[in-house]
C-alpha cells in the first residue's frame, strides 16, 4: 500500500460530476489484443485475465449477449484461444435487480467518483430480504446515486448486521466494485471495531475458530469444526467493574463473526439478543448502570475504523467514525460506575 493516508471526513462530488438520471444506461468500450500466454485458455478466462477490473460473470454475460467480437466474429465462453487475437467490446451495463430507490437519511463520510464511505446507523438493514423489501441501506443508496443500479448490490462491498453501527464501503462503478471485493477477499482491507463485552478480559489475543450455520437454529451461527476459517484479533482498551471495552480487528468476514467469537471466548457483547444469553444485573453495580444495561437496545458493536487502498488512485486512505450516542452514553455509565466502586 502507498504510505499517504487520507482521513477526510466528508467531501462533495468533484466539480463536473453530475448524477445520472434514474434508468440511464452506461456503456463500456474496449479494444485489446490477447497476449501470447493466453494460448490454450478458455476465451472467458483469457478475457478475465486481460480485463481484471470486471468480474468473470459480467464478461461472460457480455460474450453471451454478442457484445464481444474476436477478430470480427463472436466466440463462445468455452472456446479456446491461440493468443494474439484482437478483441473488441461494445457492451451495455444493465441495471442490477429490481430494488426500488428510497430517500432515507445517510451520513456520507467520503465521496468521490469511485466510492462512498457510509457511517451506517444501528437499526438499518443493509440489503432487502424476506420481509424487508424497503427501508434498507441499498434502497437509500439507489436514491442517493441512481448510477449504483449498474453496480452489483448497489455497490455494497461488505455487510454490517442490522444493529451494528459504523463504517461501510460502497463502490460507485463496476470496476471499483470488482477491485474492492478482490481486496476484501485478499484481506487487504483493514476493519476495526469497538465492542463492549460482558466480563473482565485480562488482555488481548486472537480467536481462531471456524464458523458455520448453527445445526438447529438457522438464524444463528456457531463455532463448528466443519465451518469456514474465521480469525478475530482483539485488544483490551478499558476494564470496568464487570465489563470490558475492546478493539477488534477482523481478518476474515464471516456472518456474525465478532459476536460469535467473543461469546465463544466467554465475553458476549452487551445487549446481544442472539449470543448474549439472558440479561443479568452484574453484582455490585450502581442502579444507574443497571438501568443503562437493561435499556441498551442492541449489541454494543461499532465499526470504528477502515483502512484500504483506493481502487483508482491506489493511495492508502483511512476513515474513523466516532461512537454513536447510545454506546457513548453506555460507556459514560460504565465510567461513572467504576468511579463509584
Amino acid at each position: 500500500m502507498a504510505s499517504r493516508r487520507d482521513k477526510r471526513r466528508s467531501i462533495a462530488d468533484p466539480p463536473g460530476e453530475a448524477p445520472t438520471a434514474a434508468g440511464a444506461e452506461e456503456f463500456r468500450s474496449h479494444a485489446l489484443q490477447l497476449p501470447p500466454d493466453s494460448a490454450g485458455l478458455r476465451f472467458d478466462a483469457a478475457l478475465a485475465k486481460a480485463l481484471p477490473q470486471y468480474s468473470r460473470a459480467r464478461l461472460r454475460s457480455w460474450i453471451d449477449s454478442g457484445a464481444v467480437e474476436v477478430d470480427g466474429r463472436p466466440l463462445r465462453p468455452k472456446d479456446k484461444v491461440l493468443g494474439g487475437e484482437r478483441v473488441r467490446i461494445e457492451a451495455r451495463l444493465p441495471p442490477q435487480g429490481q430494488v426500488a430507490p428510497e430517500a432515507l437519511p445517510l451520513e456520507v463520510v467520503f465521496r468521490d467518483r469511485a466510492l462512498l464511505i457510509i457511517n451506517k446507523p444501528a437499526g438499518l438493514i443493509v440489503h432487502p430480504g424476506a420481509g424487508n423489501p424497503r427501508h434498507t441501506l441499498q434502497n437509500a443508496l439507489l436514491a442517493l446515486d441512481p448510477k449504483l443500479a449498474l453496480v452489483p448490490r448497489a455497490g455494497i462491498v461488505h455487510r454490517l448486521d442490522k444493529d451494528t453501527s459504523g463504517l461501510l464501503i460502497v463502490a460507485r462503478t463496476p470496476e471499483a466494485h470488482t477491485a474492492l471485493v478482490a481486496a476484501l477477499a485478499a484481506r487487504a482491507i483493514h476493519r476495526e471495531y469497538l465492542a463492549i463485552c460482558t466480563g473482565l478480559m485480562t488482555g488481548g489475543g486472537t480467536i481462531d475458530a471456524p464458523i458455520g450455520r448453527h445445526r438447529r437454529e438457522r438464524t444463528r451461527m456457531a463455532v463448528r469444526a466443519d465451518g469456514r476459517e474465521a480469525l478475530t484479533h482483539y485488544r483490551l482498551v478499558r476494564r470496568f467493574r464487570a465489563h470490558t471495552l475492546v478493539r477488534v480487528e477482523l481478518e476474515t468476514g464471516r456472518t456474525h463473526q465478532i459476536r460469535v467469537h467473543l461469546a465463544h471466548a466467554g465475553f458476549p457483547l452487551v445487549g446481544d439478543p442472539l449470543y448474549g444469553g439472558r440479561r443479568r444485573r452484574p453484582a455490585g453495580v450502581t442502579e444507574a448502570l443497571a438501568q443503562s444495561l437493561a435499556d441498551f437496545p442492541r449489541q454494543a458493536l461499532h465499526a470504528a475504523r477502515l483502512r484500504l487502498q483506493h481502487p483508482v488512485s491506489h493511495r492508502e486512505i483511512e476513515f474513523e467514525a466516532p461512537l454513536p450516542a447510545d454506546m457513548a452514553a453506555l460507556l459514560a455509565a460504565l465510567e461513572a460506575d467504576a468511579r463509584a466502586a
